[in-house]
């Protein structure tokens, strides 16, 4: 007979015995009604039956508000389609070419109440060269842009273009500079192409989260993708 003191039972060893062993509730039914643990919802001691139905009541709860949450983002979602259709209609009736960038900005500014924008576009056609959204991008700002393969949201660092926004007026005559920054390439075809970039679209914000870096940019990456469709119209 071995000498060798036995290793002492552990709660890991007794957790993975019920587990394996389903059947030791069916003998030992008795078990299940005297075993007393704290309640979740105060000091009282309840049942473990009681505490499962506890735990399923609080699971529900988490599911229903899931959905409440999905539902919420859902109509949000359809919200801000309905106008991004809306803007991307009044683009295709813009008649004159050098109108477009101003139609691009406003609505923008209309339909989404983003309250600093601005727009830049290179390689235009001469007739439209002497317009101010075709002055100012240097050839870092044409490379950044054309490194984009998605709209970049993020704080205002300093970037060149935040420079081309203008400043909203807040209380007493003073007035702020783009806290938030959404920045999205134009070019030719999907946004994600390696097709190098004609121009820039600048959204900005007073509000430092508005134009968050975790926030999702489908909706950006199809209004980059309709205002570059439109915007062709200059080159």
């Amino acid at each position: 007979m071995s000498n060798s003191a036995q290793s002492p039972i552990t709660e890991d060893d007794i957790a993975q015995f019920l587990a394996n062993t389903p059947e030791f509730f069916e003998r030992h039914a008795e078990v299940l009604a005297s075993v007393q643990i704290a309640s979740a919802h105060g000091q009282r001691a309840v049942s473990l039956q009681e505490r499962q139905a506890e735990m399923l009541r609080e699971k529900i709860k988490a599911l229903e508000q899931r959905v409440m949450e999905m539902v919420r983002n859902s109509h949000d979602n359809e919200a801000i389609a309905a106008k991004v259709h809306a803007w991307g209609c009044e683009l295709q009736r813009v008649q004159h070419p050098s109108e477009l960038p101003q139609a691009v900005v406003q609505g923008i500014e209309r339909h989404f109440d983003v309250p600093q924008t601005a727009i830049r576009v290179w390689g235009v056609a001469v007739e439209h060269a002497d317009h101010d959204f075709a002055q100012d991008a240097s050839d870092d700002v044409r490379a950044f842009a054309s490194s984009l393969t998605m709209p970049f949201c993020g704080p205002n660092l300093g970037f060149e273009p935040a420079s081309w926004l203008p400043r909203v007026a807040v209380e007493e005559g003073d007035s702020m500079a783009a806290q938030s920054l959404a920045l999205l390439p134009l070019r030719g075809g999907s946004i994600d192409s390696a097709t190098p970039a004609f121009g820039l679209l600048v959204l900005g914000s007073p509000d430092a989260q508005r134009f968050d870096a975790t926030m999702g940019t489908e909706f950006l990456s199809r209004m980059a993708e309709l205002a570059s469709a439109a915007l062709q119209r200059l080159r």
